[in-house]
């Protein structure tokens, strides 16, 4: 199994041109941590609640005439679409990472949660067969 296998296609992605009072509608709801920001479906950078304070609010910038390209953070890490899942679970693992983009030729195509992940992991395993004694075969 690849990355791509396993990841949530068609992630919360906005473009380049989009203003922050945008990105920031999308961040108002407490599921969305980051707003992916794509030119062309190229992955440029993200964008963060912490992103708009630091970027936007700080700065006096309005929001409504701030585009996203202008404030947009590069991605600490992505992940490549044919990565193994289990190299990727690691990945996530050894960075701390929730969550990472994975993109293929530059393109996001996905995102790839350690949470998602391990149940996914998991439910492949299966569960442990026993002995009649309770020992583990």
């Amino acid at each position: 199994m690849r990355a791509r296998d396993a990841m949530v296609a068609e992630p919360r992605a906005l473009a380049a041109g989009a203003t922050a009072q945008e990105a920031g509608v999308l961040l108002a709801r407490p599921e969305v941590r980051a707003v992916f920001v794509c030119d062309d479906e190229q992955l440029i950078g993200v964008v963060t609640r912490k992103t708009l304070v630091r970027e936007v609010v700080a700065t006096g910038r309005h929001p409504s005439a701030t585009a996203l390209r202008e404030i947009a953070e590069q991605p600490h890490w992505t992940i490549d679409g044919d990565m193994p899942v289990d190299d990727a679970f690691r990945f996530l693992e050894e960075h701390d990472a929730e969550r990472v983009p994975v993109v293929e030729d530059g393109r996001l195509v996905g995102v790839l949660s350690r949470s998602v992940l391990q149940r996914r992991l998991a439910e492949d395993e299966g569960p442990v067969a026993t002995e009649e004694d309770g020992s583990v075969r």
